[in-house]
Order: C-alpha cells, then structure tokens, then sequence
C-alpha cells in the first residue's frame, strides 16, 4: 500500500511539473483573463485566469510554438525550446490595431451588412462541418457579492457560507466542473461528468452543464432563459443594425471583420456589442455581446455579457469554440452579486464512432466518485488554474464546512434561530433540530384568518412535523390542522400523513382524514383570501362550499422517465351548509349575499341530501420528448416544448347505497407551451371527457368548470380558467370539452411602433371555447398587455376580455392579473 501511494504520488508530481505556466497581461501590465492559450496546428489548450495566469500542460520537452489569443489584442506565437519542466512563459499583448481601408470608408454600401448575409448564407455549410463531435467540457462557477446588507426582507442572511469578510464582501459561490461531451447534428447531446467540485459542500454536485452553455449563434435565436434573436439569424436583419469597424489578420493570415451590433429598437431581444467574422469562409472568429434583463425579463439581471473565442481546426477546415465566458450582474433589494461562468472545450474529436446507444434520453450523468476527486487530481485535470482567492475560499469553506456540520455547531444555531419573537405571532414559530434534520412548525391564527358566508370569520391552527430522512430524497411529514368558524361555532379538525422514498422515481403515498369544508368545483377556483376580500367589504359570496367528513389514501411515482402515475381511494360523509351570517363591513344598499346553494342564489335551505360516497381515481401524465439528468442522488426529467403532454384520467365513484349517485367519468387533455422564436411564444390546452352513464348523480361530482366573476385573473395560468363564466352555470354530468390558447407576442409586434415601444409592453391574445353536452357553447376572446410594471418590476398583465354564452349571453370588461412567466 506504501509503495502505491509513492508511485501515486510521484505520477502526479510528474503530471505537475509537464507544464508551460505563465501570466498574461497588456501593457500596462493588467493581467487579461480569459486569453486563449494553445500549441499551434491544435486547438488544444487552456485559458488564463482572473489573475491572467495559464497552465498548459505538455506531455514531453522539446521545441514548441505556443499561441495566444485574445478578442481584442493581437494573437502572439512564441517559438520555445522547452529543455526542462516547468516552463515559465510570460507574455505582454498589445491591443489588436483595427484599420479600414479607403475602399471600405468610400463605399456606398454598408459592406457590414454584405459580410453577415455571406455569413447567413453559408452558416448551414458551416454548422454542417460540425455535425458531430467528442471533446473535454471545463466549467467554473463563481459568484461574488460586494457590501451585502446584513439583511433581506427582514431575513438575517448570515455570513453565506463563510466567504464574506470584514466589508461583507467576498466569493459566495464557487464550482467546478470536467466533463466528456459528446453532439451530432441536429440536436443530440450527452455530457458524462468525470469530476465535479462546490466549495463548501460536501455533497460536490455541481450544476453547471455543458448544454446550459452550448450557445449557438448560427441559430435563429439562443435560450438566454428568453428566446434571444441571435445577429445571424434569417431574419436578424429586421432587428440589429451592423457596422464595419475595422479588419486585422489573424495568425493563420485570415482576414477578419470586425462588426458592430445595435438594436433597431431599445427593448428587443437582441445583443449589443461586436461579432468577428472570418472573410472568404463567412464563419464565426468570436463574438464579445451583451444584454440587458429588461431585454430577456430577468429583472433581478442588470446586464449579461456573452463572449466566444473560436480556433481554427484545420484538418476539418471549420471553425470551432474554445473558450467562453458569461458575465453577469445581479441587483436586489441592496443585494449586488458580480456572476461569472467560464468555460473551456478540449481534445475535440471531429470523427467519433457513434452507436445506437450513445445518444438515448440520459443526457448527463456522473462517473462514480466524481465528487470525491481530491486536490492532486483536480491539480492534473484544470485546464484553467485558480485565482489566490479562489484557491483560499476552497480551504477556507471546506474546513467551515467540517465545523459547521458538526453536532456542537448546528445546536447553538438551532438554539438562536428557535428562540420566539413577536413577529412569529404572524408568520408562525419554527423549532427546528438541524442535526438530526427534523423541525417542527406552528401556523399562526392570525395567517389563517377569513371570512365566508357559512362559517364567518374562520381560522386554523396548523401543526406540522418534517423529518429529512437522508439526502436520497426520503422524508416524512406529518400535519394536523383544527378549523373554528366563530359563526356556525363549530370545529374541523383534520390530519396528514405524507411519506417519500427517493428522488428517482420520486414514489409518495399519504393519508388523510378528518372534517372539512370543500368547494363543490374540487379544482378551487376562489381563494379563500379573495372570497374574504369580495364577501366582507363588497357583499359577493361567491364562495360555496359543503362539509365531508373523510378518509383518503393516495399514492403517485414515475413509471419511466417522463410518465407519471397517480390513484386515489376516498370515503367521504357529505353534508350540505347553510349560511349562518350576514355580517358585512360595508352594509351596502341594494345588495345582499347569495345562497351557499351553487345551483339557486335564492335557495337558502340545504341544497342536497346528506350522503356517502366512495371515490376512486386514476391518473396518468405521459410528457412525450422527455430526457433526463442522472445526478447522484436523484433524476431530473427535462421536458422538450416541442411535444405535448398528455393527461388522462378515470374516476369511478361508488357504495353510497344509491346507485342513481354512483357514475364513471374519463377525461382526457393535452397541453403545450411551444417557444416560436422572435414571434414569441404559443401555449394551449385541450381538456375533454364524457360519463359513461348520464345519471342525476350528486352536484359535488358533476364537471365543473374554473370560471371568475372578478376583476382579477384568480391565477397566473391563464390555460386553467375563464376569465367571465359564471362558476357553476357550466357545470355538467354529460360529455364536455374545453379549449384555452393564447399566444404572447413578447416585443414582435409593440417594440415595433414608434413610442409605445418604450413601454416594452407584450401583446398577449387568446380564445377560449367550452362545449357541453346539454348546453350552447360558450366562447371568450381577449386581448391583453402584459409585462407592465416599471424598472425591474414588470409582473402586471390587463386583459379585455369578450364572452359569448352562459346567462348574460354577452358579456365584457377588463381583468388584471400577474404575468410571472413572460
């Protein structure tokens, strides 16, 4: 075993020491980060640093010509003669001197638009040469705040991990990861991660991906979390002005343009800034652009910068990436976070041997052990070495982090953080064991509060227990919650019990059980904080509910990657409710409360006969297109918007002792939300069902339909609801379908008109049908702005809405709502 770890340790010391190093700065001797350095005739290589200090690894001494190369400055080759290793190789580069020529200045035509429709027309060649591909993916994460606020929110942020200092300053998160990544044409992409690294964690699982990053500009638009339209894309030329600003000859005596980008208009999604573009071969030489969040509605992002190096693979004649930086910055409530991922490509392999097996729906998993390389592996396998500060935050968090896991450590922050204020009177008191990962939470009466025409002013007091079982995804809560209405005096208690395996195939089962009140539509549709707002102060009670007393099983998991399943089995004594109060703040003139009756607003006597039932049902969501992320201790499924999702469902309800009450429902329904690039975004869903027997069985288990009666969208899904149905006026035990689609223009249209563009308002229009089997249907269209707001806060949306059918026929008006999702 001695005599291992001698000879493990003298293969790394050799590893070490076969290497070019050096620092890289201009010439007033600032160090250049991110500078390409490589051998020439490969585009093998490595990049420097923040500190400008590179690492080149070499398998032997001899004579060597090593390139460096910056977007900028002028490419060096320095010939060495390497007798001994190390190598110690600094290098001074000298910004790149643009020049036009008296031919470009005079010309009448703009010779930078020439150069990107050359590009445009022969980018399919181009992207066609790198139609499949191997190579080595390094990444590093790094996040840095500078003066963060003590607090957020009146939420203590602590010290973050340890990487702050006197100034509140410092590296707040820092990753690494190396990777085997593996492409062919159109779209087929695998990562194997070999080596993966957080400082501070011990679990190491880094999230960097090499397919969150492989940012593509040959491509109409690229997934900047918005469909950003790239300057080479078919129609770029409707969206970026380009300008000529200088040429140079690059190492290989390549012209290349140097072309500046603008916006047509301010608030498109477009980039800012310069594209290099090689002459004759109309191919990417890199590109250095930015842009802003307002532009991708990202408000907490001040600005985004994205910068490319390409080298150039001569065997292939093609032009590849190999190098690639993302800058970004964050503002938040005082919260100012400096972000950087940097990424390096290696050891391209332009000829792979692909088989059937290499591209399936796994597209990254992780190499055993990955997350336990030690310091002398990572050493031999950095292409791009650590800065000082790097270096210190991982010793410094990583001996935190053996402290702050510790039994000793996590009590006495358990013991501050337990510790009760008059603040939790509202939010509710957590008491937490951070060792053993368990906590316990109190809800706070005061949370819980609201108002309705049955049970007057209500509220609950919630206890639940959650033990974290082991980092595999296994877990268990436990909560109960007792319900007193000060109106019909009466208390509901109800208990929950809900147990998790894995974070595989993600199997849950829970119990249930106790009395309730229930909404008769079981889909929701009035929150209990709006039906308090419209019931006490504008006499509206549209909220209409019954009391079960119940027992329910249920349980769900994946089945594949991409199918869900889920069934449950309920008992439920059902009991009709009445109102019992009048109350209102307001006592407005003219206007009185409805019945608790969803089917007669005058009928306030019980509106059914009291009954049980059993219910059961089955469920199963099938996303077609899906692939996954195998991490090591759990499965992410990755939807592909270019596929639907398919839901469908059966119910039986049975054993009241009446058979008129018992029926067989099946439902059906697609969904999708599908990006369209710079004509933005087109969602729908397509909802439909029949009973198998039409039955005078009970109200509560007709279909019911999510309608609104306010002027506020009851929720920022806008494909669950109807924007004026009467809530019940649908409602059916017959067959049913139902149709929702809208498609949200972004800027395509609005960003195009002189003025109104400024507001960076979306155009937002949508249609709606319901269609019952013993009804006329029922139509909405609308028309809508969203992304209203100011600054960063842009999460308004208005829509005025048209409706054809129910029971005022024809109805319009105005809805607000929220546009999370833009």
């Amino acid at each position: 075993m001695k005599k291992a770890t001698i000879l493990f340790s003298l293969f790394f010391t050799t590893i070490l020491s076969a290497q070019i190093k050096g620092k890289v700065v201009d010439i007033k001797n600032e160090p250049l980060s991110s500078v390409s350095v490589y051998l020439e005739n490969t585009i093998a290589g490595t990049t420097s640093n923040d500190n400008g200090e590179y690492i080149l690894p070499l398998k032997s001494t001899g004579n060597y010509t090593v390139v460096f190369q910056f977007l900028g400055f002028k490419t060096i080759k320095k010939k060495i003669s390497v007798v001994k290793l190390p190598y110690v190789l600094d290098i001074k580069m000298i910004e790149e001197q643009f020049e036009l020529d008296e031919v470009v200045i005079d010309s009448k035509e703009n010779l930078a638009d020439k150069i990107i429709r050359s590009v445009i027309q022969n980018k399919s060649k181009n992207q066609e040469k790198l139609k499949q591909y191997t190579a080595d993916f390094y990444s590093r994460g790094l996040y840095k705040v500078k003066n963060a606020p003590k607090k957020i929110l009146g939420q203590d942020l602590g010290d973050l991990g340890g990487g702050l200092d006197s100034t509140r300053s410092g590296i707040i998160y820092l990753s690494e990861t190396v990777s085997k990544i593996a492409f062919k044409r159109p779209s087929s992409f695998k990562e194997h991660i070999v080596a993966s690294k957080v400082s501070g964690s011990d679990n190491g699982v880094s999230f960097n991906r090499a397919e969150d990053v492989n940012f593509n500009l040959y491509e109409n638009t690229i997934d900047f979390g918005a469909e950003v339209i790239s300057p080479l894309a078919n129609y770029a030329f409707s969206y970026y002005n380009f300008k000529l600003v200088g040429t140079f000859y690059d190492k290989q005596g390549k012209l290349i343009n140097k072309i500046e980008l603008t916006p047509k208009r301010k608030n498109d999604r477009v980039f800012n800034g310069f594209i290099y573009i090689v002459e004759d071969d109309w191919a990417i030489y890199g590109s250095d652009i930015t842009i802003t969040g307002a532009q991708i509605n990202l408000p907490m992002v001040d600005v985004l910068r994205f910068k490319q190096d390409y080298n150039y693979a001569a065997s292939e004649d093609l032009w590849v990436v190999i190098s690639q930086i993302i800058d970004f910055k964050i503002g938040l409530f005082g919260f100012n976070i400096d972000g950087r991922f940097t990424s390096a490509y290696n050891n391209y392999n332009f000829s792979p041997i692909f088989d059937s097996n290499t591209f399936g729906k796994e597209i990254l998993s992780f190499a055993k052990e990955a997350t336990e390389k030690d310091s002398s592996y990572w050493k031999s396998l950095r292409p791009v070495p650590l800065t000082t500060e790097e270096v210190t935050d991982y010793i410094i968090k990583d001996s935190i982090q053996l402290v702050r896991n510790s039994k000793q450590y996590l009590d006495s922050i358990d013991q501050k953080s337990n510790k009760f204020s008059l603040g939790d009177l509202l939010s509710g008191y957590r008491f937490q064991n951070s060792y053993k990962n368990w906590s316990l939470f109190i809800d706070s009466p005061l949370s819980d509060l609201n108002f309705n025409t049955v049970q007057g002013w209500n509220t609950g007091m919630g206890i639940s227990f959650f033990n974290q079982l082991n980092e595999q995804g296994k877990w268990v809560r436990v909560s109960t919650n007792f319900k007193y209405g000060f109106s019909d005096k009466k208390i509901r208690p109800t208990v929950n019990f809900t147990y998790k395996w894995d974070n595989l195939s993600r199997p849950m089962i829970s119990f249930s059980g106790g009395n309730t009140t229930a909404q008769f539509n079981g889909k929701n549709p009035i929150s209990q904080f709006m039906n308090t707002i419209n019931s006490a102060y504008f006499e509206r009670n549209y909220l209409k509910i019954y009391e079960k007393t119940f027992a329910n099983i249920g349980f769900s998991r994946e089945l594949t990657n991409g199918v869900n399943f889920s069934t449950t089995l309920e008992y439920a004594d059902r009991k009709p409710l009445v109102n019992t109060t009048d109350y209102s703040a307001r006592n407005i003139e003219d206007r009185s409360y409805t019945s608790n009756d969803p089917q007669d607003a005058t009928n306030f006597t019980p509106s059914f006969t009291p009954h049980h039932l059993w219910t059961w049902s089955l469920g199963s969501t099938i996303n077609f297109g899906t692939k996954y992320l195998s991490y090591p201790d759990s499965k992410i499924t990755v939807y592909n918007d270019k596929y639907p999702s398919l839901y469908v469902a059966y119910r039986k309800t049975f054993g009241s002792g009446d058979s008129d009450l018992h029926s067989d429902l099946i439902v059906g329904q697609v969904r999708q939300r599908a990006s369209l690039g710079n004509l933005g975004a087109f969602s729908y869903k397509v909802k439909g069902g029949l009973f198998l027997e039409q039955k005078n069985i009970s109200f509560i288990d007709y279909e019911h339909f999510n309608g609104n009666k306010l002027s506020v969208s009851p929720s920022t899904n806008y494909l669950n609801h109807f924007n004026l149905l009467d809530y019940y006026a649908y409602s059916t035990n017959d067959k049913f379908a139902e149709f929702h689609g809208e498609h949200n223009f972004k800027g395509f249209f609005l960003n195009k008109i002189p003025l109104i563009n400024r507001l960076n308002f979306h155009l937002v229009v949508g249609a709606k049908g319901l269609f019952t089997g013993d009804r006329k249907p029922y139509s909405e269209a609308s028309f809508g702005l969203s992304n209203i707001g100011w600054g960063k806060w842009r999460f308004l949306r208005v829509d005025y809405v048209i409706s054809k059918g129910g029971i005022n026929q024809k109805q319009s008006g105005f809805v607000f709502g929220l546009s999370l999702f833009n």
